[in-house]
């Protein structure tokens, strides 16, 4: 049976407006976050450095070591990418490397005599 997503979200938009009328519980759910005791943890399950993970993160190095020293919670995006990076760290591993530029390739060139050049130019391929 195919998903209908128009109705889908019609029934989702009827189910809010029942709970703000008060006629329907809603159930939720807590994500526990992570913690700035968590962050060595995590970054360790990783095996990135401190440095490297910080860049990851879009953070200070000094950030990192605020939270793994315990004198600053994280925040906002950073907190939300660690409980990705807490329960799915193959997939951050991989997103992190995928962020990696390719490794540059030395350019070389081949330097041919005069008749060599012609010949190569005049051999068929």
């Amino acid at each position: 049976m195919k998903r209908d997503i128009g109705k889908e979200i019609l029934a989702g938009l009827e189910e809010i407006a029942a709970w703000k009328r008060g006629e329907k519980k809603l159930r939720t759910v807590e994500l526990p976050m992570p913690k700035a005791a968590d962050v060595k943890g995590i970054r360790g399950g990783l095996g990135l450095s401190q440095e490297t993970f910080a860049g990851f993160l879009g953070v200070s190095v000094g950030t990192v070591r605020g939270w793994e020293q315990g004198r600053r919670e994280p925040q906002g995006p950073a907190r939300a990418l660690l409980l990705v990076a807490a329960r799915q760290p193959r997939a951050v591993r991989a997103a992190f490397l995928a962020s990696l530029p390719a490794p540059k390739l030395k350019a070389f060139s081949v330097h041919r005599s005069a008749p060599q050049a012609k010949r190569a130019q005049t051999r068929p391929h």
